[in-house]
């Protein structure tokens, strides 16, 4: 499986950059979805596994080239593991700040004093003419009491990474792209790549 140029089935300039910097090592050429002008794969998967496989797939197909697919969200102990793989769409038109907001106030409404929660990622690498790998990564942590830090995407102000007192916003990139679930997801595929080489 030699890799010298990588597609990432996303729209998001956030979760493409930090793919970009987790992959710089192996010097493998990464471009966007969006900048190839490829359109959104609509999620229909039940698991964040059977969302990465469709994206990852559709575009592999769409564009000839290996593609990577990432789909990953927040799972909430005492929302039953929601947003989970609607994560991004439990954010009206993916205005995360008005997701959170509504996520805290659902926490603050339930019974559950439990704050456990963990950020899932699931990746799905497709190279036409060969079976789609996955690799998954996990990070355990807890929900803020209110959204903290100017760094990050998505829900990173209100999840705090177990053994750590800041959120992911606050920590920034360099802690962040060291313990995230998509950095524990993409070191199995380097090491993938790397011995495939």
């Amino acid at each position: 499986m030699k890799i010298t140029k990588l597609v990432v089935a996303s729209h998001n300039d956030g979760k493409v950059a930090e793919i970009k910097t987790l992959l710089e090592p192996l010097h493998i050429e990464v471009l966007s979805a969006k900048e190839l002008r490829l359109g959104d794969v609509e999620e229909t998967g039940k698991t964040f596994e059977e969302n990465a496989k469709l994206k990852a797939n559709a575009l592999s197909l769409m564009c000839g080239l290996p593609c990577l697919a990432d789909d990953s969200g927040l799972c909430v102990d005492a929302l039953d593991g929601r947003p989970g793989v609607y994560s991004a769409r439990y954010a009206p038109n993916r205005d995360f700040k008005t997701g959170m907001e509504m996520l805290l106030k659902e926490m603050s409404e339930s019974k559950s004093k439990d704050r456990k929660a963990h950020f899932c990622c699931c990746l799905a690498l497709a190279c036409p003419n060969e079976k789609v790998k996955i690799f998954e990564g996990k990070v355990e942590g807890k929900i803020a009491e209110e959204p903290k830090g100017e760094k990050g995407f998505g829900y990173d102000p209100i999840f705090i990474p177990e053994g750590y007192e800041q959120t992911f916003a606050e920590l920034g990139d360099d802690v962040k792209n060291q313990i995230s679930h998509r950095r524990l997801a993409l070191e199995k595929l380097i090491k993938e790549i790397k011995e495939a080489k």
